[in-house]
Parts: C-alpha cells; sequence; structure tokens
C-alpha cells in the first residue's frame, strides 16, 4: 500500500491507538483534537500536529474522524473551520464516528458536492479491540470507495461492506442493540447469583463454558468480579447510542421493546452519575434496583 498523509481527528480511548496503527505502517499523520494534551500524545507517538479540522484536510490527503456524537461530526465536517472548508477535491473522508444514519448520509451529500468522496464506518470492539488492531468496522458508502479505503481499514482491524451510504452507521445500532443487551443479561445473572449466595467469579466461569458465553463476559466479566469499571467504552456513549437506536427505529417502523428497556437502564446509570463508567457499569443499576452489591475479588 502507498504511504498515504492521513489526516486524524478524534483522540480519544479509541482514536489514540488507532491512529497510532496507521503511524506504525508508516504513514504521515496529521493529528487533532479539542484537548491539547492529546495532540501531544499523538505527536510523542509520532504525528505532526494539526491546528484545526480545516487544517488537517488541507494537509491530507485521507480524512479519518473518531468523535462522540452527531453534532460533533456536523461541526468537524460543516462547521466554519471544518473539514470540507480546508478539504481539496479527491479527498477521501472516512467517518468512524457511531452518529446517526441520517447525519451521515446528510454529511455525505455535503462532501459529494465539494467532491470528496466519504464513508460512515463505525467500529465495535471497545478500547481493547482498538489498541490490537481488531476492531470490527461497519463500512456504508459508495463501494468502489470503499475498496479504496480497505487497506487503510486493515490497519486498524476488520471491515466489512454494509451497503449504501448510512448502512454502516444502521449496522453499529444493530450492534449495540445486541453489546447493551449482553451487559443487561450478565448483570441481571450476576445479581442474582449474588443474592443467593453464589460467587460472581463462579458465574463468570460457568457461563463463560457454554451457551452463555459472550465476548462482552470474557472481556469485562473477570474485571466485574474485581469491581473494575474504568472505560473501555463509556455508558454515556452507548446511553447517546441508545438514542441513536430508538430514532433510527421510529424512522423505520421497527418495535424494539428490548431496547427500551436497556434505554431506560442506561438512562439511570446516567442519571445517578456513572456516564463515564465503563458500559459494564449497567449491573450498579440491577444491583441498586435489587438493593444488593456484588462482592468484590481484589488482587492480593
Amino acid at each position: 500500500m502507498d504511504k498515504k498523509t492521513i489526516g486524524f481527528i478524534g483522540l480519544g480511548i479509541m482514536g489514540t491507538p488507532m491512529s497510532g496503527h496507521l503511524i506504525k505502517a508508516g504513514h504521515k499523520v496529521i493529528a487533532y483534537d479539542i484537548m491539547p494534551a492529546a495532540i501531544q500524545r499523538a505527536v510523542e507517538a509520532g504525528a505532526e500536529a494539526g491546528k484545526s479540522a480545516k487544517d488537517v484536510a488541507s494537509r491530507s490527503e485521507v480524512v479519518i474522524t473518531m468523535v462522540p456524537d452527531s453534532p460533533d461530526v456536523e461541526k468537524a465536517y460543516l462547521g466554519e473551520d471544518g473539514i470540507l472548508a480546508g478539504a481539496k477535491p479527491g479527498t477521501l473522508l472516512l467517518d468512524m464516528s457511531s452518529i446517526s444514519p441520517v447525519t451521515a448520509k446528510l454529511v455525505a451529500e455535503k462532501a459529494a458536492e465539494k467532491g470528496c468522496p466519504m464513508l460512515d464506518a463505525p467500529v465495535s470492539g471497545g478500547d481493547v479491540g482498538a489498541r490490537e488492531a481488531r476492531l470490527s468496522i461497519m463500512v456504508g458508502g459508495d463501494p468502489a470507495v470503499y475498496e479504496q479505503a480497505v487497506p487503510i481499514f486493515q490497519l486498524m482491524g476488520k471491515p466489512t461492506y454494509c451497503g449504501a451510504s448510512g448502512a454502516g452507521q444502521v449496522v453499529k445500532a444493530c450492534n449495540q442493540i445486541q453489546v447493551a443487551l449482553n451487559f443487561i443479561g450478565m448483570a441481571e445473572a450476576l445479581v442474582l447469583g449474588a443474592k443467593a449466595g453464589v460467587e460472581p467469579e463462579i458465574i463468570i466461569k460457568v457461563l463463560s463454558g457454554g451457551y452463555a458465553q459472550t465476548r462482552v463476559m470474557d472481556v469485562r466479566g473477570p474485571r466485574i468480579v474485581k469491581g473494575d469499571y474504568a472505560p473501555g467504552f463509556r455508558s454515556r456513549f452507548h446511553y447517546k447510542d441508545l438514542n441513536i437506536i430508538r430514532e433510527t427505529a421510529r424512522a423505520f417502523g421497527a418495535t424494539l421493546p428490548a431496547s427500551a428497556l436497556a434505554h431506560e437502564l442506561f438512562t439511570s446509570m446516567v442519571a445517578n452519575g456513572w456516564g463515564d463508567l465503563d458500559h459494564s457499569a449497567v449491573v450498579k443499576v440491577i444491583e441498586l434496583l435489587s438493593n444488593t452489591e456484588l462482592p468484590v475479588k481484589k488482587d492480593e
């Protein structure tokens, strides 16, 4: 693959390691974030500092964005100092944020008017997947443009073409339904076990060996047992995704009762001040409702 100049905007828990893989592969990366400390970390990893989204786009052949929500994407691309203000026609735009399919299609249309091909490419896999370059990447847009972007995506994970513009975001919404319900199921199992006097690590061990096993359980189960809710993916972002799921369901006339319950439980997480904890911390809501706490097994 030819080495490219790649702008990377959004250097949080996910974006920092993702941009790092591009640097290690030999690409020139121009990094920008609204937090100066995040830019400095990227510079220390080998990136060049960008002054703004517009500045990054003006200096790049490819621009990748990894920001929290739909309004952030709109600002990053459509703002006065945004990407489209600086991008040259032909610049490849890859939005890897998790946002509304409606916003994804809107921004892609604006990019097309500027002559810039754009793909929506949200990811799943959390901080672990980002660090290990094992993200699942769900891509929507022109299939020919997708083929151009595949070598870049493969440096960060495994891409899958999902369909026309916005399809990647629809599939990500489907993913977030499943992940939320997996976390809730695990939380209920652990709390029921605790109420009945069974140690959480026993529940995790047994369930991980049978039909109930999930990657959510494999990655986060052992941390829950230790009371570790350091964020791999913040619960407030999953709450944001559940809002997107509700909006998308209304737009397409889908009835999603379990997702509605998940939305209420994640609403409680944010209301209780747990929005910056990992989304596995939904167990704390189940603990609260059950008037119990999981016994925590500290490292010896």
